[in-house]
């Protein structure tokens, strides 16, 4: 028996703001599944420097000719937003060991929760040192951050 529902992946993150980094992951996940869901985590309790509908905007630009690509801002739980999206599969990029050991407790937990699957992703090498915060970091310190970012994300007003 086959099945005959499509394969939905759900990547998500704060992306304060989206880098080069996970627009390699959705690059590398995107030929895995029919659909790919960008969830925007919207974390009161979490100080981001974009709103995440600025957020959302911005990655959904990068993907506007891709109809296998949805950006969606949510609040809550990730597995709350796999099962409204009908996604069976969480992408992760994993760039270090730390990545990793925080990783595989939210496999587990996800796991037990709501009977998803999570796909883990490497960062490439040369991507590993490329994470929100450094841009975040690196731009409060006047310093250029162009490079991380890819080019719609700097052309819809995440100056650097």
């Amino acid at each position: 028996m086959t099945n005959t529902q499509p394969k939905i992946g759900l990547f998500v993150g704060s992306f304060d703001p989206f880098t080069i980094g996970h627009a390699d992951i959705v690059e590398r996940a995107l030929p895995l599944f029919d659909r790919l869901i960008i969830g925007v985590g919207d974390n009161p309790g979490k100080q981001t420097t974009l709103p995440a509908n600025d957020r959302v905007a911005a990655i959904a630009s990068l993907y506007a000719d891709d109809s296998r690509i949805e950006v969606v801002a949510y609040s809550g739980l990730t597995i709350d937003l796999a099962h409204e999206k009908g996604a069976r599969y969480i992408v992760r990029g994993i760039r270090s060991v730390k990545d990793f050991e925080y990783e595989r407790d939210m496999v587990d937990l996800n796991s037990r929760l709501g009977h998803v699957e999570t796909v883990l992703l490497y960062a490439r090498p040369e991507l590993a040192s490329v994470s929100s915060s450094a841009v975040r970091e690196l731009r409060a310190l006047g310093k250029d951050v162009d490079w991380m970012l890819p080019k719609a994300s700097r052309q819809a007003g995440e100056k650097s």
